[in-house]
């Protein structure tokens, strides 16, 4: 028993919803990342809030550790945090996308399927 040939028209369907399962799949890791970044950087926020002014505030600049103001790290972390929160918002309405994508694909194969079986004589499946 051979499997009957896909239409062309099917075959097109099937490959755009890979693809578009792929693209969601980069941008749930990329959202993922985000978040992490977020979190940390929520943290850093945090602890520089409970550190006094005249607490010694250091950060990384390549292999080194330098000292710097608390008060110009507060803003470079929170407008860090603020660009995670955009990059966030941004990847949540490209995966709602996707995700509507592939319903909206899903739906068009499965009716192109039952359309194709039911078109079928009984004898030939």
């Amino acid at each position: 028993m051979s499997q009957p040939e896909l239409p062309p028209y099917l075959r097109e369907q099937l490959a755009r919803y890979d693809q578009i399962q792929q693209n969601l799949q980069a941008v749930l890791v990329q959202k993922q990342q985000v978040e992490l970044e977020l979190n940390e950087t929520e943290k850093a926020l945090q602890e520089l809030v409970k550190a006094p002014d005249s607490e010694a505030i250091y950060k990384f600049a390549g292999n080194l550790l330098v000292k710097v103001q608390k008060d110009a790290v507060m803003k470079e972390l929170t407008e860090k945090k603020e660009l995670g929160n955009t990059r966030k918002m941004v990847l949540s309405k490209q995966e709602t996308r996707f995700r509507e994508s592939l319903r909206e694909l899903q739906t068009k194969i499965d009716d192109a399927v039952k359309t194709k079986s039911q078109a079928q004589p009984p004898g030939d499946a």
